[in-house]
Protein backbone atom coordinates (compact mmCIF):
# COMPACT_ATOMS: atom_id res chain seq x y z
CA UNK A 1 0.00 0.00 0.00
CA UNK A 2 1.34 3.72 -0.78
CA UNK A 3 1.21 6.14 1.29
CA UNK A 4 0.00 9.35 0.64
CA UNK A 5 2.27 12.15 -0.45
CA UNK A 6 3.46 14.97 1.77
CA UNK A 7 1.45 17.47 -0.07
CA UNK A 8 -1.87 15.70 0.47
CA UNK A 9 -1.03 15.56 4.14
CA UNK A 10 -0.23 19.38 3.79
CA UNK A 11 -3.72 19.80 2.48
CA UNK A 12 -5.38 18.15 5.28
CA UNK A 13 -3.20 20.15 8.07
CA UNK A 14 -4.09 23.32 6.00
CA UNK A 15 -8.06 22.47 6.43
CA UNK A 16 -7.44 21.91 10.30
CA UNK A 17 -6.05 25.74 10.25
CA UNK A 18 -8.85 26.82 8.16
CA UNK A 19 -10.91 25.34 10.49
CA UNK A 20 -9.82 26.18 13.98
CA UNK A 21 -9.48 29.68 12.61
CA UNK A 22 -12.86 29.95 11.71
CA UNK A 23 -13.93 28.07 15.00
CA UNK A 24 -11.67 31.03 16.87
CA UNK A 25 -13.71 33.64 14.61
CA UNK A 26 -16.76 32.54 15.24
CA UNK A 27 -16.66 32.72 19.19
CA UNK A 28 -14.56 36.35 19.02
CA UNK A 29 -16.53 38.26 16.53
CA UNK A 30 -19.54 38.41 18.21
CA UNK A 31 -17.94 39.90 21.66
CA UNK A 32 -17.01 42.70 19.34
CA UNK A 33 -20.47 42.87 17.65
CA UNK A 34 -22.44 43.01 20.72
CA UNK A 35 -20.08 44.16 23.10
CA UNK A 36 -23.02 44.89 25.98
CA UNK A 37 -23.49 41.37 26.28
CA UNK A 38 -19.90 40.26 26.90
CA UNK A 39 -18.32 43.16 28.53
CA UNK A 40 -18.29 43.82 32.10
CA UNK A 41 -20.22 44.98 34.42
CA UNK A 42 -23.08 43.41 33.05
CA UNK A 43 -22.30 41.09 30.69
CA UNK A 44 -21.74 37.37 30.18
CA UNK A 45 -17.98 37.91 31.31
CA UNK A 46 -18.68 39.17 34.97
CA UNK A 47 -21.07 36.24 34.94
CA UNK A 48 -18.63 33.82 33.60
CA UNK A 49 -16.14 35.02 36.56
CA UNK A 50 -18.55 34.75 39.17
CA UNK A 51 -19.70 31.03 38.68
CA UNK A 52 -16.23 30.03 38.16
CA UNK A 53 -14.97 31.71 41.41
CA UNK A 54 -17.69 30.12 43.25
CA UNK A 55 -16.98 26.81 41.61
CA UNK A 56 -13.25 26.34 41.66
CA UNK A 57 -10.38 26.49 44.58
CA UNK A 58 -7.13 26.73 45.24
CA UNK A 59 -4.21 28.90 43.71
CA UNK A 60 -6.45 29.50 40.43
CA UNK A 61 -9.48 31.07 42.58
CA UNK A 62 -7.27 33.31 43.99
CA UNK A 63 -6.01 34.10 40.81
CA UNK A 64 -9.79 34.90 39.56
CA UNK A 65 -10.54 36.80 42.85
CA UNK A 66 -7.66 39.03 43.00
CA UNK A 67 -6.50 39.76 39.71
CA UNK A 68 -9.11 38.89 37.10
CA UNK A 69 -12.55 40.06 39.07
CA UNK A 70 -10.94 43.74 39.92
CA UNK A 71 -9.51 43.94 36.01
CA UNK A 72 -12.61 41.95 34.30
CA UNK A 73 -12.50 44.94 31.77
CA UNK A 74 -9.48 44.75 30.32
CA UNK A 75 -9.31 40.45 30.57
CA UNK A 76 -12.78 40.65 28.87
CA UNK A 77 -10.30 42.65 26.34
CA UNK A 78 -7.90 40.11 25.89
CA UNK A 79 -9.85 37.25 25.29
CA UNK A 80 -11.92 38.67 22.87
CA UNK A 81 -8.86 40.09 21.26
CA UNK A 82 -6.64 37.01 21.79
CA UNK A 83 -9.75 34.82 19.96
CA UNK A 84 -10.30 37.47 16.98
CA UNK A 85 -6.35 37.31 16.55
CA UNK A 86 -6.17 33.34 16.81
CA UNK A 87 -8.92 32.89 14.36
CA UNK A 88 -7.19 35.54 11.47
CA UNK A 89 -3.80 34.16 12.27
CA UNK A 90 -5.13 30.90 11.52
CA UNK A 91 -7.42 31.21 9.23
CA UNK A 92 -5.17 33.10 6.78
CA UNK A 93 -1.99 31.16 7.40
CA UNK A 94 -0.05 33.76 8.39
CA UNK A 95 2.39 33.31 11.63
CA UNK A 96 0.07 30.25 12.51
CA UNK A 97 2.90 28.68 15.20
CA UNK A 98 1.52 32.09 17.10
CA UNK A 99 -2.06 31.70 15.97
CA UNK A 100 -2.16 28.27 17.96
CA UNK A 101 0.30 29.15 20.80
CA UNK A 102 -2.25 32.10 21.92
CA UNK A 103 -5.20 29.11 21.38
CA UNK A 104 -3.64 27.07 23.24
CA UNK A 105 -2.97 29.77 25.93
CA UNK A 106 -7.09 30.81 25.56
CA UNK A 107 -7.94 26.84 25.91
CA UNK A 108 -5.91 26.07 28.92
CA UNK A 109 -7.25 29.30 30.69
CA UNK A 110 -10.84 28.30 29.92
CA UNK A 111 -10.32 24.83 31.05
CA UNK A 112 -8.06 26.12 34.46
CA UNK A 113 -11.24 28.36 34.83
CA UNK A 114 -13.84 25.84 34.39
CA UNK A 115 -12.12 23.39 37.45
CA UNK A 116 -8.52 22.76 36.43
CA UNK A 117 -7.43 20.53 34.22
CA UNK A 118 -7.65 17.25 36.67
CA UNK A 119 -11.50 16.92 36.20
CA UNK A 120 -12.35 14.88 33.67
CA UNK A 121 -15.69 16.72 32.99
CA UNK A 122 -14.04 19.67 31.93
CA UNK A 123 -11.85 17.80 29.42
CA UNK A 124 -15.11 16.50 27.15
CA UNK A 125 -15.81 20.11 26.40
CA UNK A 126 -15.47 22.54 23.48
CA UNK A 127 -12.46 23.73 25.22
CA UNK A 128 -10.26 20.69 24.95
CA UNK A 129 -11.59 20.66 20.87
CA UNK A 130 -10.00 24.07 21.11
CA UNK A 131 -7.04 22.79 22.47
CA UNK A 132 -6.12 19.76 21.06
CA UNK A 133 -7.08 22.32 17.40
CA UNK A 134 -4.73 24.78 18.56
CA UNK A 135 -2.09 22.72 19.34
CA UNK A 136 -1.64 20.85 15.96
CA UNK A 137 -1.24 24.85 14.59
CA UNK A 138 1.21 25.13 17.23
CA UNK A 139 3.32 21.65 16.26
CA UNK A 140 3.33 21.78 12.55
CA UNK A 141 3.90 23.32 9.83
CA UNK A 142 -0.31 23.98 8.48
CA UNK A 143 0.43 27.56 6.87
CA UNK A 144 2.80 26.17 4.22
CA UNK A 145 -0.03 25.34 1.72
CA UNK A 146 -2.97 27.46 1.54
CA UNK A 147 -1.59 30.32 3.84
CA UNK A 148 0.64 33.30 4.16
CA UNK A 149 3.46 31.45 5.65
CA UNK A 150 4.14 29.35 2.98
CA UNK A 151 4.32 32.25 0.46
CA UNK A 152 6.44 33.98 2.76
CA UNK A 153 8.86 30.71 2.88
CA UNK A 154 9.00 30.73 -0.70
CA UNK A 155 10.95 34.20 -0.16
CA UNK A 156 12.93 33.46 2.54
CA UNK A 157 14.68 30.10 1.07
CA UNK A 158 18.09 30.80 1.05
CA UNK A 159 19.14 31.79 -3.03
CA UNK A 160 21.57 28.34 -3.94
CA UNK A 161 24.77 29.65 -4.88
CA UNK A 162 27.28 28.17 -6.25
CA UNK A 163 30.75 27.72 -4.73
CA UNK A 164 33.83 29.79 -5.24
CA UNK A 165 36.59 27.72 -6.42
CA UNK A 166 39.90 29.70 -5.28
CA UNK A 167 43.18 28.13 -6.45
CA UNK A 168 46.05 28.41 -3.60
CA UNK A 169 49.53 28.13 -4.82
CA UNK A 170 51.60 26.13 -2.40
CA UNK A 171 55.11 25.97 -2.63
CA UNK A 172 56.52 22.44 -4.73
CA UNK A 173 57.60 19.92 -2.10
CA UNK A 174 61.34 19.20 -2.05
CA UNK A 175 62.61 16.33 -0.91
CA UNK A 176 60.32 13.35 0.78
CA UNK A 177 57.41 14.36 3.27
CA UNK A 178 57.80 11.41 5.40
CA UNK A 179 60.24 11.06 8.93
CA UNK A 180 62.73 8.88 8.12
CA UNK A 181 63.43 6.04 10.48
Amino acid sequence: MKLPSARTYAYWLALFRIYAGAFWLMHGIPKFLNSQDFMPPNGMMTQFLNTQISHNSGPYQAFLTNVVLPNAWFFAELVRLGEVVTGCLLLLGFYTRLGGLIGVLLSLNYISAKGGLMHLSVWSGLDSAALVLSAINLVLPTGRVLGVDGLLAHFRRPRKTEPAVVFVEEPPMTGPTAPSA
